[in-house]
């Protein structure tokens, strides 16, 4: 979903969105772009894997290749993805919201049992986005929305994933808050999507406010 070229002389903004799985995280950021379209900002959403040859080698190769070699994979596509297609799109002055980035390279792949310190290592070099969202759900809720839609991929198949799952990314929250990353945790488990995306959005108007006002 890209809106037309933004005529900001200005760097844009980057957002990621992360969270377990079943806690609305796509239709979240629908509702966000969606939100900030209409406010007239100038938007793109992409996502992770992404549609690049990494993101596709990726996805095929993630039901048969485990551990450390999916990982340093996926950290490969991430870091490709960025000086491909995120900073460009930055430099045009475009709001970009990606749809899983550093944190769920910090999660997934402990399902594997990936060291979360060399988990951190491989991605602590990427692009740090303006403001990281962590969707926070409870686990028995989002246990409830993956037995209705069917798991999306082999780690929903493990016991408990969910409560796993949610725990991993607090661990990772607590990872990048204490690197220093801009986080808002965003509570989704009895909010609609559309107003947990207006909470991101909200914050997203805090950041635009300087360079507008400058502007």
């Amino acid at each position: 979903m890209t809106n037309l070229p933004s005529s900001s002389a200005g760097r844009g903004l980057f957002v990621s969105v992360d969270g377990p799985g079943g806690a609305g995280k796509t239709t979240i950021v629908r509702h966000l772009a969606q939100m900030l379209i209409a406010q007239g900002e100038h938007v793109h959403v992409t996502a992770e894997p992404s549609a690049g040859p990494i993101g596709a080698l990726a996805l095929e190769l993630t039901p048969s290749v485990t551990g450390h070699a999916l990982a340093c994979l996926y950290a490969a596509d991430r870091y490709h993805h960025v000086e491909t297609k995120i900073k460009p799109l930055l430099r045009a002055g475009q709001i970009v919201i990606s749809d899983r980035y550093i944190a769920s390279g910090l999660v997934v792949q402990r399902f594997d049992c990936v060291d979360p310190v060399f988990l951190w290592q491989l991605n602590e070099e990427a692009e740090r986005p303006d403001l990281v969202v962590i969707l926070e759900a409870d686990p028995d809720i989002i246990a409830e929305r993956l037995e209705a839609r069917g798991p999306h991929n082999r780690f929903q198949s493990v016991p408990a994933s969910s409560r796993i799952e949610v725990e991993y990314y607090r661990q990772a929250t607590e990872t990048l808050e204490e690197a220093g990353f801009v986080v808002l945790r965003v509570d989704c488990s009895s909010h609609p999507p559309e107003q947990s995306a207006a909470v991101i959005r909200n914050q997203l108007m805090t950041l635009l406010a300087p360079s507008e006002a400058v502007g």
